[in-house]
């Protein structure tokens, strides 16, 4: 019998693939557990359709991202801290406060785990801030880090 995967498998296959299996284990297993669904004209139709509005979903998250990412790219946010004698900074700015930043400088929304930072900011000046939007788009965003 052949079956249309609705899940990943293990030592079977992956989500959305055509698998060949016995009987036995597709009525006893892969059915009644909706891990996959006979391989019928209309289900493999339907596997079709789905499969295109996946990639449509994809290809729009990825335009928005790009927006995103070029309207991240020519904005800039400000961050005052504290100095300390012969000015030395006074703790540092982190991705939480880079995020609230963002948002209430420019407008956007965004979670502080996409930024990129292997440490937090410790020095006044201008800082470039990657940013992962999508898995193939990365902006970078300046963060102005000022005496307050």
């Amino acid at each position: 019998m052949e079956v249309v995967l609705l899940e990943d498998v293990k030592a079977l296959g992956k989500k959305g693939q055509i698998v060949k299996v016995n009987d036995g284990y597709a009525r006893n297993f892969i059915l009644p557990k909706k891990l996959g669904i006979e391989a019928t004209a209309k289900n493999l139709n339907d596997l079709k359709l789905q499969k295109a509005n996946e990639a449509r979903l994809a290809e729009e998250q990825l335009e928005a991202a790009k927006a995103l990412g070029a309207q991240l790219s020519e904005g800039s946010v400000t961050l005052s801290m504290r100095a300390g004698e012969g000015g030395r900074a006074f703790g540092s700015v982190s991705g939480k406060e880079i995020s609230i930043a963002i948002k209430n400088q420019l407008g956007y929304d965004i979670d502080k785990k996409k930024l990129i930072l292997s440490e937090p900011l410790k020095t006044f000046g201008s800082h470039e801030v990657p940013v992962k939007l999508h898995k193939d788009v990365t902006a970078k965003i300046i963060v102005k880090v000022v005496e307050s």
